[in-house]
């Protein structure tokens, strides 16, 4: 038991920050599974997907960050949102 709490003592700073986005993207990941309403699971994705460009930045990989935070983050959210929007139309009709 000692070893794990010495463990924890002698982490750095970046693992800190590693361990906090990957504890948040599991988190909200299975909030995105486990959601009542599909919109909350497209924002918990959206979510997912900005702290994996947090993740990609922190890990000195801008150019992945930069793709990740357009396509992930902003591309197929704005897809999602439009065909849920959409669906919702048709069902009025």
């Amino acid at each position: 038991m000692s070893n794990i709490i010495e463990s924890f003592r002698n982490l750095e700073f970046l693992d800190w920050i590693f361990y906090l986005i990957g504890g948040l993207m599991i988190i909200y990941s299975l909030f995105a599974v486990e959601a009542k309403k599909v919109f909350d699971s497209i924002l918990a994705l959206s979510a997912v997907s900005l702290l994996s460009v947090l993740l990609f930045i922190v890990l000195k990989a801008p150019d992945v960050a930069i793709t990740e935070a357009a396509v992930g983050s902003g591309l197929a959210s704005a897809v999602m949102i439009f065909a849920l929007f959409r669906m919702k139309a048709g069902e009025k009709k």
